[in-house]
C-alpha cells in the first residue's frame, strides 16, 4: 500500500539532542565545559537511553523527564562537573528548546504539500514535546505528537509503535517511520513499518532480527522514500 503517514522520533531525529550542551558551552558563564561538552553531550544521551531500556524490561516506567534529569546527572559526574548547580540548571532549561536538524522545517513541509499525516512518536512527555516542538516552529506541520506517557512504557514495546495506528487508523505497511535510532528503526521494521534510519554518525548496522529498510544521512530524503 502506499504511504499515507510519517511519524518521527523526537530527540536526535527531529532535534538535535547535543544542542543543549554545545549551546551552554559558547556562554562565558559555562566556560568550565568550553572543551569537553561533545563528551557530556554523548554521555547524556546514552545514560538517557540506557535507563528507558532499564525501566522497560523491569516496570519500573516514570516519566521522560526524570530520566532526562538522571541522565545528566550521570554524565556531569563522569566528566567532572557535577558540583555545577548553575551548569546543571542551565542544561535542563535549554533542553525544552532544544533546536531541530537545518533540514526539518522544509522536509516537513513537503510532506504535507503531499497530503501525508506527519506526526512524532517519542519517549518524551507531552509537556518536553510541545516545548520543543514550539521553540523549533513545526508545529503548523505536524499533526499530533504521539507519547509513551500513554501507555506507561518506553520504546520499542510494541505498545508505543500500536499508537500510530489507533491515531491514524492506517495500516501498518501505510506508515513511514522514521529514527535516528537504530534500534528504533530495527524495531519497527520487526513490528511491521517501512522504516527509514537516519544515521547522521555513520555507525555500524545494530546487530538485531530487523534491519531498518532504508537508512539516510539527513532527513532530507524523506519526501522521496514516501512517495515510493
Amino acid at each position: 500500500m502506499p504511504i499515507t503517514t510519517c511519524i518521527f522520533d523526537a530527540y536526535g531525529t527531529l532535534f538535535d539532542v547535543a544542542a543543549a550542551a554545545r549551546q551552554a558551552a559558547s556562554d562565558p558563564s559555562f566556560a568550565a565545559i568550553k572543551d569537553d561538552w561533545p563528551a557530556l553531550a554523548e554521555h547524556w544521551r546514552a545514560k538517557q537511553l540506557q535507563y528507558t531500556w532499564l525501566r522497560a524490561v523491569t516496570d519500573a516506567h516514570t516519566d521522560f523527564w526524570e530520566v532526562t534529569q538522571q541522565g545528566l546527572d550521570w554524565a556531569l559526574e563522569k566528566t567532572g562537573h557535577d558540583g555545577d548547580l548553575a551548569l546543571r540548571e542551565r542544561l535542563l532549561a535549554l533542553y525544552w528548546e532544544l533546536q531541530s536538524y537545518p533540514e526539518v522545517p522544509l522536509m516537513l513541509h513537503s510532506l504535507k504539500d503531499a497530503g501525508l499525516n506527519t506526526a512524532i512518536l517519542s519517549n518524551g512527555s507531552p509537556d518536553m514535546l510541545d516545548g520543543a516542538v514550539q521553540s523549533a516552529g513545526i508545529a503548523d506541520v505536524l499533526d499530533d505528537c504521539l507519547s509513551v506517557q500513554s501507555v506507561g512504557i518506553f520504546k520499542p514495546d510494541a505498545r508505543v509503535y500500536d499508537l500510530v495506528g489507533q491515531r491514524f487508523d492506517c495500516a501498518k505497511d501505510e506508515v513511514l517511520f522514521v529514527s535516528s535510532n537504530g534500534w528504533d528503526a530495527a524495531a519497527a521494521t520487526g513490528y511491521g513499518f517501512t522504516t527509514a534510519w537516519v544515521n547522521r554518525a555513520g555507525e555500524p548496522v545494530d546487530r538485531l532480527p530487523w534491519v531498518p529498510a532504508h537508512k539516510l544521512s539527513d532527513l532530507s530524503g524523506i519526501p522521496a522514500l514516501a512517495a515510493v
